[in-house]
């Protein structure tokens, strides 16, 4: 839980008194949208499985197994397509089908292959573990869930759920094979891991050599002291003297680099990739166009606004900066026109560059990115209420706002614009119902407790 982000946790928390409070389907759809930020979040996935046997009514009679899945069959399809490409995707879909047929066995077994994929055999258990109690005879599903219980640190109950396999196929060789293979992981896990997992034992008591476990924390860090990161990057090049072509090596030195703020090094860096295996990385494509623009700014910032020629030289910057964004993002939507991630980062620059209309259609584009579905819908009905669309405006924002549950601060946003738009149709009551739900919520949002007291003292004087 501790590590998870604050905003995350909160509304996690939000999900669990809505489902103290019975509040059901609020407290689903509160989960899934904590899970589509933190998949691994497993408290949180407990809780949603939680919520979903309760709106099931908990009961799992042989009638309810043979009608489950009924009416979920083009999900688990694209689930099942979701799943040899996205494992998250995948999960995400069978967490659809499982929000409105909880013994979906189908659902249960994708979601936990998928889950497995993406290395989070905990979820895995936790559907494993339903389809077997409801499916005691289905020795698939008991073979997958030893395989997950292996997988999660769990080499006790993995090993008593295959005994019972081979005690009734005693002739079995592939299940003596896995055996094997799941006692040989406990004893692993019992020669010191177990003990980190549980706190304690720590990485220093399994590593023999001391200065290499100290060396592993440090390059664990995501935020390195200047210090540390200078080590580091002499001890990386150090290494790349004798492996010049290990690009993995190459990539650290230059986000090193770009941590200390020395961005000319990390692009020269970054260069030295370019030259060896091209420009075909989406990432790194991206990861330059970030520096390059982090050194611009650093170059404005240090400008002094006292100085002579300070608004022209800031003026000439920034102009270089936004060309070069928009530059750089329009090359990399060219060469992955299927890539509609890139799709919205183009959008986004052009909305903020104030190219309403060349930022349209590519937001139209974005819509169908289903990470960046809301935000595209959002920063649409902006596009259309800043060419005075605003019927068009009101569509795209309601549509965004009745795809987002969760009440955070985008949803704040969302509902402030769409009440804005209201009253340049002059739609003052609905404008007015709008800036009550977040006043309601959060009274410091922007001027919305001046405009909740404006609408009082409006409709005071009409009366």
């Amino acid at each position: 839980m501790s590590q998870i982000p604050r905003p995350v946790r909160e509304q996690y928390q939000k999900g669990m008194s809505a489902f103290d409070c019975k509040n059901i389907d609020y407290a689903i759809a509160i989960f899934n949208q904590v899970l589509a930020q933190e998949p691994a979040f497993f408290e949180c996935r407990q809780a949603l499985r939680a919520t979903q046997h309760k709106k099931s009514g908990g009961s799992s009679t042989f009638f309810k197994k043979m009608l489950s899945g009924a009416g979920s069959s083009p999900l688990l399809a694209k689930a099942q397509i979701a799943g040899l490409k996205d494992p998250l995707e995948a999960i995400k879909t069978a967490e659809q089908i499982l929000n409105s047929d909880f013994n979906s066995a189908a659902a249960h077994k994708l979601l936990a292959e998928a889950a497995l994929a993406a290395d989070l055999p905990k979820t895995a258990v936790l559907s494993l573990e339903i389809v077997v109690k409801n499916s005691p005879k289905d020795e698939e599903a008991q073979k997958s869930l030893a395989r997950a219980y292996s997988a999660a640190g769990e080499g006790e109950k993995a090993e008593q759920v295959m005994a019972e396999l081979m005690r009734q196929h005693p002739g079995d060789l592939r299940l003596a094979d896995e055996l094997k293979d799941i006692s040989a992981r406990k004893t692993l896990a019992e020669g010191g891991y177990d003990a980190l997992a549980s706190g304690t034992g720590s990485y220093r008591d399994i590593l023999k050599d001391k200065e290499r476990s100290v060396e592993l924390e440090q390059e664990g860090r995501q935020v390195k002291t200047d210090d540390v990161a200078q080590r580091q990057i002499a001890k990386l090049e150090a290494e790349l003297a004798r492996e010049p072509n290990d690009m993995k090596k190459l990539r650290s030195v230059a986000e090193l680099y770009t941590q200390q703020k020395n961005f000319d090094r990390a692009l020269a860096t970054y260069n030295r990739i370019v030259e060896k295996e091209g420009a075909a990385d989406s990432s790194l494509q991206k990861a330059i166009a970030e520096t390059t623009l982090r050194k611009l700014e650093q170059a404005i910032a240090k400008l002094d606004p006292q100085g002579p020629g300070y608004v022209e030289a800031s003026a000439e910057l920034k102009a270089e900066r936004d060309n070069y964004a928009l530059s750089e993002i329009r090359q990399r939507a060219e060469r992955y026109p299927g890539d509609l991630g890139i799709r919205f980062e183009l959008a986004e620059l052009l909305f903020k560059l104030g190219k309403i209309s060349e930022a349209m259609p590519e937001f139209q584009k974005a819509r169908a990115n289903p990470h960046k579905r809301i935000q595209a819908l959002a920063y649409l009905g902006q596009c259309f209420a800043a060419r005075g669309m605003y019927d068009m405006a009101a569509s795209q924002l309601q549509s965004a706002l009745e795809e987002k549950p969760v009440f955070d601060d985008e949803k704040k946003e969302m509902t402030y614009v769409l009440a804005g738009v209201f009253q340049k149709m002059g739609k003052l009551d609905e404008a007015d119902e709008l800036y009550k739900q977040i006043f309601q919520i959060d009274m410091s949002f922007k001027d919305v407790t001046a405009k909740v007291e404006a609408s009082y003292k409006r409709k005071s004087g009409q009366a």
